[in-house]
């Protein structure tokens, strides 16, 4: 006895075998993150077309800009003094914040 196997069809409501002569049928982005498929149609902010890799690559380079990835690794560098800022404590204490409080109401 062999195995079958069922897909929910969502047209048709109900599971569907799925047999040698059903093909897989594919999204239409598939692939987009190993190819260059995201691009199209994309647009920056203030309109300019950069639907392909070379036009976007060509936009932040003319705009001084660049992508969040490019800041990866000074995220991780700084890290380390972000943890230990708020484990250890800043630089500043709460005896500090209710003096600095204290001092502006008692201007008035």
């Amino acid at each position: 006895m062999s195995r079958r196997r069922f897909v929910y069809d969502d047209k048709a409501g109900k599971l569907v075998e799925i047999t040698n002569s059903r093909a897989a049928q594919t999204a239409r982005d598939a692939g987009a993150l190993w190819g260059d498929r995201h691009y199209d149609g994309m647009r920056a902010t203030d309109g300019t077309d950069i639907s392909t890799r070379t036009r976007h690559r060509a936009y932040m380079k003319a705009n001084n800009v660049t992508t969040a990835d490019d800041f990866s690794s000074s995220w991780e560098k700084s890290r380390e003094s972000r943890e230990k800022y708020y484990t250890g404590g800043g630089s500043f204490r709460k005896e500090d914040i209710h003096r600095a409080i204290h001092q502006l109401t008692s201007r008035r």
